[in-house]
């Protein structure tokens, strides 16, 4: 791998400036963890000789950078028809369909969005490599709606902070079997892996991270409800597992409900089970943020896919 040497020299405006805080500011297309990595591992020298993070500036200071080439993505791009809702030169937002998985892993070598974006874009930020380039977020499989990937570093870094922070506006569409959901509230529950199947996840732990997940009723549709859902925290499957184990599972979730049929009516028993659904009723609907590079606070909007409207509609009309 080469090395890109880059020498600056503090001014005036530095003097007193920490060396960490400076070298974010003159070298925006590298995030803050790779040029704090670049100073504890030594590449960063200020007069010749290594400095710390935390060496205040002084006019005149030499600092020296050895900035390695970002590594190569190597991941296999595959042309796809993605649904681009927002594009610039550091994010892109994508619309994503349901059954489609966001980036490479186990049984799931290539044929993911990823695969897709590198295709389309040829670079991704190399944060996340070797299998998550640009990764930011993720939704499930079975899951449809809006995701933003970065294209650089600055980009990742400063929605990744966004993320940590829930400063992110992520609102969600969620079809559930109702026996008397309240028509609004709130989980906040401890969250981990399940001790006896590790490809689960529940709220029924004693300790460890948080989830949070926020909920309104917006129509009670016979034995469903359209749920509008605001997640506070992100983690895997929270959506999934918190109305599940609440005792209110999504339509068509095959991992955490139970497989049902309404037989009351039978304009929608012949729908068949989970009212004909080949996957959980879950739609991320709306995206906002603000945008890591401008400052511009950006928002976005998707519309329920037809396989969601139907069931929706044929609850409506029974």
């Amino acid at each position: 791998m080469s090395v890109q040497e880059v020498r600056l020299v503090a001014d005036t405006r530095d003097q007193g400036k920490r060396l960490d805080k400076f070298l974010a500011e003159a070298i925006p297309d590298r995030s803050r963890t790779r040029l704090a990595a670049l100073i504890v591992s030594g590449n960063v020298r200020v007069n010749g000789a290594c400095a710390r993070a935390k060496y205040r500036l002084v006019s005149g200071d030499v600092v020296e950078v050895g900035v390695p080439d970002a590594p190569a993505v190597d991941l296999m791009p595959q042309p796809m028809g993605l649904d681009i809702v927002y594009e610039d030169r550091w994010l892109v937002v994508v619309d994503k369909p349901a059954g489609l998985v966001v980036h490479p892993g186990a049984g799931n070598p290539d044929g993911t969005l990823i695969n897709g974006l590198i295709h389309q874009y040829t670079r991704l930020s190399p944060i996340g490599l070797p299998d998550r380039p640009g990764v930011v977020h993720r939704i499930d499989k079975g899951t449809s709606g809006l995701l933003v990937f970065a294209l650089d570093e600055a980009a990742h870094y400063g929605l990744s902070t966004q993320f940590a922070e829930h400063s992110v506006e992520r609102v969600y569409t969620a079809l559930i079997w109702d026996k008397g959901l309240a028509a609004e509230g709130r989980l906040k529950t401890f969250y981990g892996r399940h001790d006896r199947d590790r490809r689960k996840f529940t709220s029924r732990v004693q300790g460890g991270k948080q989830a949070v997940t926020d909920w309104i009723i917006e129509e009670r549709l016979g034995p469903c409800s359209k749920v509008s859902v605001r997640l506070e925290t992100g983690r895997t499957h929270q959506i999934r597992v918190h109305f599940s184990e609440y005792g209110f599972p999504l339509v068509g979730d095959q991992t955490y409900g139970i497989r049902r049929r309404v037989d009351q009516v039978s304009a929608l028993r012949i729908l068949g089970f989970e009212l004909g659904l080949q996957r959980q009723a879950l739609h991320a609907g709306r995206l906002g943020f603000q945008h890591p590079v401008t400052g511009e606070h950006l928002s976005f909007e998707s519309p329920l896919p037809a396989d969601l409207s139907e069931v929706i509609d044929a609850l409506r009309q029974n």
